[in-house]
């Protein structure tokens, strides 16, 4: 016993030291953090009725976690791309105004978060159409509420409704043979009477994405996720979040990582930018370990009683 809680000990401290090492070495961060490694929580105090949107559970659905549907880049991404592991394929085809992004996802996981909540209270009245209000969703994602990310969140709606996804995967036990839209559509039901700012939206989810919600085929996230500046970072949380499930840890060749992560650059930068969140250590809920050696990624449970019982569990057998 106090032999595996060693184990777990050297290994947090080996994660923290190489934090230290590599933070002493370049102080600005992969995406120009502070130390801190996350982004601020742009709204620590809450509005009385945002935070009823708050006591929701962060969903997100099992598939987009699974396999790569966004583009992880803030530069428009034009290229089709297509993805295909074991069998499932994917075809990611971009509007004029490129792929959709993992931050234009925030609005599928508010949407899918207000429809699973109403599933688990019993709601009768749900459908594919969910009413949002815009200043809730930013507020609800970490993002500021000037002006000017009102539009951002215009043209996010615009990448998602023109994104094209064609694949054989199927949710709830049903597959959509054609193609369809990150979602089908959207439109501002309400406008603020001064400056015109988008007040309520209605945005309409694909038949695909609801079917998964229905079966909740869901996975809950930590809040702290909207906190990830980077789209890598986020792309491995949700990754990590997804094969640890229930697990202590999760190992993963960096290959097939790279595959998995649809990151579009190479594969030599992207296991130096892989090297270096390791090192950093601001993943919520998973700690992740480079081994150089074996050409592989593990990702462990930062619930340290959860490991020490995984590895009582490994050592039984053994």
């Amino acid at each position: 016993m106090e032999k595996i809680a060693d184990t777990v000990a050297r290994l947090e401290q080996k994660a923290r030291d190489r934090a230290i090492s590599d933070g002493n070495a370049n102080t600005e961060r992969l995406n120009g953090r502070g130390t801190e490694g996350l982004l601020p929580d742009r709204h620590p105090v809450r509005d009385f009725f945002v935070a009823d949107v708050l006591d929701w559970a962060l969903k997100a659905d099992r598939h987009t976690m699974e396999h790569p549907m966004f583009s992880l880049s803030k530069t428009p991404d034009r290229k089709e791309r297509h993805y295909e592991h074991q069998g499932r394929t994917v075809t990611v085809m971009p509007s004029s105004r490129g792929v959709a992004t993992i931050w234009d996802k925030d609005v599928l996981l508010y949407c899918i978060s207000i429809l699973v909540d109403g599933l688990n209270r019993g709601r009768k009245d749900i459908s594919r159409t969910v009413r949002l209000k815009a200043y809730d969703l930013l507020v609800t994602t970490n993002r500021s509420t000037g002006g000017d990310h009102y539009k951002r969140l215009e043209a996010a709606f615009d990448r998602l409704a023109g994104t094209r996804i064609k694949t054989n995967i199927s949710t709830n036990g049903v597959r959509v043979r054609e193609g369809f839209g990150l979602i089908d559509n959207w439109k501002i039901i309400e406008r603020a009477p001064g400056n015109g700012r988008m007040v309520a939206v209605e945005v309409t989810l694909n038949e695909w994405l609801y079917n998964a919600i229905l079966a909740h085929e869901v996975l809950t996230l930590n809040r702290d996720y909207f906190r990830l500046d980077g789209g890598l970072e986020r792309r491995l949380y949700e990754l990590a979040r997804k094969h640890c499930g229930n697990q202590a840890k999760w190992t993963i060749g960096v290959e097939l990582l790279h595959k998995k992560s649809g990151s579009a650059g190479p594969l030599k930068r992207f296991r130096e930018f892989v090297k270096k969140i390791a090192a950093e250590d601001i993943l919520p809920d998973y700690r992740m370990n480079y081994d150089a050696t074996g050409n592989k990624v593990t990702f462990y449970t930062k619930d340290g009683k959860k490991l020490v019982q995984s590895l009582i569990g490994i050592s039984a057998y053994q």
